[in-house]
């Protein structure tokens, strides 16, 4: 089973401009996750799917593989949609382009249960929330599962609401999406074809989209907590747990 793992990457950003090319310990950090995705041992290869020719010539500079795509493209998904369709892989993994420190072994396991179950469409990852601090930030995207560990809905309010009847935050047991999402790539290109749902609208989460049409997500536990790159201050801390590791 070949497995592609794309990155998308523009270099406009509202918060923090070009940070695709934005420098960490050397590199750019689009090599940063590029390296990490390509040490994923299910990964059979990487591809950049940009809009833009400096990310394009930067991706090339460090010998990874990068295509263009469309500038117009509403998310990270349809960038790649676009890419996988030219893509001969049976599986296509979707990785944030501003996760450096993404682990090699947490992309796997995003991996794994669509290769040991042939019905899985789409699968992604939850971890843990431990301060409460972040189960009310509405940039943390909350999830909840079934007992089989499909998702029951995402959203940016604290679920499941304890505050609601009085239960203490250690026993509600909240968990964090981690955006990183694999698709049998002719679900992909179906998902991307769909129309933005209502509830995807409201919260501002396109998976809401796949939940909305009937598709069942699986959701893989991890312990690891991603540090995305959004602003200066995420890159200055992003730089230095690289310089001392």
């Amino acid at each position: 089973m070949i497995v592609e793992a794309f990155i998308p990457a523009r270099l406009a950003s509202t918060r923090l401009h070009a940070k695709p090319l934005a420098d960490i310990g050397g590199k750019p950090m689009i090599q940063w996750v590029y390296e990490r995705a390509q040490a994923a041992s299910l990964v059979s290869r990487v591809t950049v799917a940009t809009d833009d020719v400096l990310i394009k010539d930067a991706v090339l500079a460090f010998g990874g593989r990068a295509v263009m795509t469309s500038a117009t493209h509403r998310s990270g998904t349809d960038r790649i949609a676009e890419a996988a369709a030219n893509s001969d892989a049976q599986v296509i993994v979707n990785v944030q382009g501003d996760e450096p420190l993404i682990e090699p072994d947490v992309i796997d396991a995003a991996i794994r249960p669509l290769i040991e179950d042939p019905a899985l469409d789409i699968s992604t990852l939850k971890t843990r929330i431990e301060l409460e601090e972040e189960f009310l930030d509405p940039h943390a995207v909350k999830v909840v599962t079934n007992s089989e560990g499909f998702a029951l809905y995402f959203s940016r309010s604290p679920i499941p609401n304890h505050k609601a009847f009085g239960d203490p935050f250690a026993e509600v047991k909240p968990y964090k999406h981690i955006g990183l999402y694999v698709y049998r790539r002719e679900f992909l290109l179906k998902f991307s074809s769909l129309e933005p749902s209502r509830l995807e609208g409201i919260e501002k989460l396109e998976q809401l989209r796949a939940l909305e049409n009937g598709y069942r997500i699986k959701v893989v536990e991890s312990e690891f907590s991603a540090i995305s790159v959004d602003t200066a201050e995420d890159l200055e801390k992003v730089r230095n747990i690289i310089r001392h590791m």
